[in-house]
């Protein structure tokens, strides 16, 4: 019931009980008209006339006491019609961010919203992506630090939500959607190696494979390339890739929806019309032996530069770096240059000549490193250089860790991941070395001091 409609009740009960009293004062008053002409003609009048007025003054007394206690209320505080709401002990909060699905019906909304402002939660943000069945609401929650993530699926499924999922938030959930959004079109704009963060941003946790339509020996894959329109099946989406192939989009927890698929479409469209395209700032370092060099982002324009420095490095150099047949270094390249799968910087020399690659490649949910220096300028700080700026662009990204794959006898990897003064962990598995380097809560790493080594680094 609403304010509104209370009061107007309350107000035509004021009329009805006027009108129960004045029907009440005329029948009062012929009564009293009936016992006067009675007291004049009968022989005891005056005995009457003081009984009636006795009798008036004990009805007025009765009136007065029945109207006190039972007159109504007041009208109703519309604070005091919202829920109770429990606060934290400590004042402290937390942010959560939660989906779940409703009915899609008037009050599924209002419902939802009451139970959880019964736990002293606050709604700080909500969108609404419209199914065929239900609407699914997603939400930025600030909760009491007392109120856990069990405390709130319980109250949202007692208010008719469905398929709840929820977990922590952070500072970053705090820009509003369309600001975000703006944000990642323009990353992409300036960096197509921003795609898949960017997708991966713009869709919360899930895992980003790009897959070339095409083998590293030059085969046309089987499944070939995505629609143009796309696949939305569930849990999983597959985009057009721009450069061939196929982008897919995983994540276990929740369905994808249609505005989310609508979303990433426009962002893969964006960076199809905009057509190849990174950064091209560089740096000039000096080395402590040695003229200086030139550390620049590098893509698929660099394949015939990073060839002819393959040819020039060692047998033994190459096959630390690609764990494979020498041979099939050459075909490798047109993908670890791809800003499709990564980003990549360049190492050359005042005249132009590439003497270094540093590649930081998407693999799925992980990122990983990987380095290769030519042999006649290993042991100068290069690879030292390359792995702390591989390791900033992953910070940048937002990346939780990275890892290098090499192999056990290589100390050279070992002693510059260590270098880095982040937490390691070791893997080993049949000489093959898998050290990953953890990010969370790290600020980018200032690059390390140039230190003497074997200068090989390598990664699958």
């Amino acid at each position: 019931m609403t304010d509104v409609t209370s009061l107007k009740k309350q107000h035509r009960h004021h009329w009805r009980r006027d009108l129960v009293e004045l029907a009440a004062l005329f029948t009062a008053v012929s009564v009293a008209d009936t016992l006067a002409k009675t007291v004049v003609r009968g022989p005891s009048g005056p005995v009457m006339l003081v009984a009636s007025a006795i009798a008036l003054l004990f009805t007025a007394g009765f009136h007065t006491w029945w109207a006190r206690r039972h007159s109504h209320a007041p009208p109703a505080d519309p604070e005091a019609l919202k829920p109770p709401v429990v606060a934290s002990a400590t004042g402290a909060t937390t942010l959560w961010r939660m989906r779940t699905t409703v009915r899609d019906e008037p009050g599924s909304l209002a419902a939802l919203c009451a139970a959880l402002a019964g736990l002293g939660v606050d709604i700080l943000s909500l969108q609404t992506h419209p199914l065929a069945e239900g609407t699914v609401d997603e939400l930025l929650l600030r909760a009491p630090e007392d109120r856990g993530a069990a405390d709130l699926t319980r109250a949202v499924a007692a208010a008719g939500g469905s398929g709840t999922w929820i977990e922590r938030g952070d500072a970053h959930d705090l820009v509003d959607a369309p600001t975000r959004v703006l944000g990642l079109a323009t990353r992409t704009a300036l960096d197509a190696a921003e795609l898949p963060l960017a997708l991966r941003q713009l869709l919360g946790r899930c895992t980003i494979r790009s897959l070339p339509a095409t083998s590293p020996t030059g085969a046309r894959r089987p499944d070939g390339s995505a629609p143009v329109e796309g696949v939305l099946d569930g849990t999983s989406m597959k985009l057009r890739d721009p450069a061939g192939g196929t982008i897919t989009v995983e994540r276990p927890y929740l369905p994808f929806t249609p505005t989310e698929f609508a979303r990433a479409r426009a962002l893969v469209e964006l960076d199809a019309r905009l057509g190849p395209r990174i950064p091209r700032s560089q740096d000039i370092l000096s080395l402590p032996e040695g003229p200086d060099i030139t550390v620049r982002r590098a893509d698929t324009a660099d394949v015939r530069a990073a060839k002819a420095m393959h040819e020039r490095c060692s047998r033994r150099t190459l096959s630390l770096r690609y764990h494979g047949p020498v041979g099939d270094a050459d075909r490798y390249l047109g993908h670890l240059l791809s800003p499709r799968y990564g980003r990549t910087l360049a190492v050359q020399t005042a005249s132009g000549r590439m003497v270094a690659l540093g590649h930081l490649l998407w693999d799925g949910d992980e990122t990983e490193v990987a380095l290769l220096v030519e042999d006649e300028w290993q042991r100068r700080g290069i690879g030292t250089e390359l792995l702390g700026r591989l390791v900033a662009l992953a910070v940048e990204a937002g990346c939780d860790s990275v890892y290098a794959v090499t192999q056990a006898a290589n100390t050279g990897m070992v002693a510059a991941m260590r270098g880095l003064g982040l937490p390691l962990d070791y893997q080993i598995e049949e000489g093959t070395l898998v050290i990953t380097a953890r990010l969370d809560g790290a600020g980018a790493p200032a690059a390390p001091a140039p230190a003497a080594y074997d200068g090989t680094y390598e990664s699958n």
